[in-house]
């Protein structure tokens, strides 16, 4: 299915490096929704998470190694508000959003706080708007050199064409984010599937130099593939 809406039985670790870890709640579904903890200034942040019985140890794992604690949930995509609440309130820290970011507010109980530039003095943050009700939240860590991408690029296979490592979502093929080239990251963890952590740079710059050539490709193989995710979405 493309979005398993049942409670989790367990989860698949994935992406560990040194400051931060990822995990698959539901490693089977098509769309392969990925959760992050990623240790920044201000403590560990909870990216987009999902829940599932053991990440809280997890987590709490990746605070005792660096003697912090939770920050505060990031929601970086306005359609993936996913768990944020229950996290929120197990970890008694606000959810935080961009001061441009829709829907999240009426999808969530816990308290929000907006930030105007970053909710952390160690992320960038690069606002992405290409469509109405697409509100995405790109950010960079100069300190380990880690790129986070939401939405827009993933690695789960409506992603993926031919002998691509990182592919973009369908119809943004037609016009690729190429301002990404500016940034050299040694890892790209994506919103939706597991994440490059070796030749990140050179897969970013495949995936956007090649998404046009690609996309009469893509639509044939994931075309139905990214229909089910949308419809799964809307649900």
């Amino acid at each position: 299915m493309a979005y398993e809406r049942q409670a989790a039985s367990g989860f698949q670790e994935i992406d560990r490096w040194e400051d931060g870890v990822g995990w698959l709640a539901h490693p089977d579904e098509l769309g392969q929704r990925a959760s992050h903890a990623v240790v920044g200034e201000s403590g560990v942040w909870l990216l987009d998470p999902l829940w599932a019985p053991g990440v809280d140890e997890l987590i709490d794992d990746l605070t005792e190694e660096y003697d912090t604690a939770v920050a505060g949930v990031a929601v970086c995509s306005c359609w993936h508000t996913r768990d944020a609440d229950r996290f929120a309130r197990r970890y008694d820290v606000p959810i935080v959003i961009p001061e441009w970011m829709g829907r999240v507010d009426d999808r969530t109980t816990a308290p929000i706080e907006r930030y105007a530039d970053s909710f952390d003095p160690a992320v960038e943050i690069v606002r992405r708007q290409p469509i109405p009700l697409w509100d995405e939240a790109i950010l960079y860590w100069d300190s380990h050199e880690t790129l986070y991408t939401p939405e827009s690029i993933g690695t789960a296979a409506p992603y993926l064409v031919d002998d691509e490592r990182l592919g973009l979502e369908l119809f943004f093929r037609l016009d690729p984010p190429h301002w990404l080239r500016e940034y050299e990251p040694n890892r790209v963890v994506v919103g939706h599937g597991t994440g490059i952590l070796d030749d990140a740079t050179q897969a970013l710059e495949y995936a956007l130099a090649g998404a046009r050539r690609r996309f009469p490709r893509a639509v044939l193989e994931n075309g139905p593939g990214t229909a089910r995710l949308l419809v799964g979405a809307l649900r």
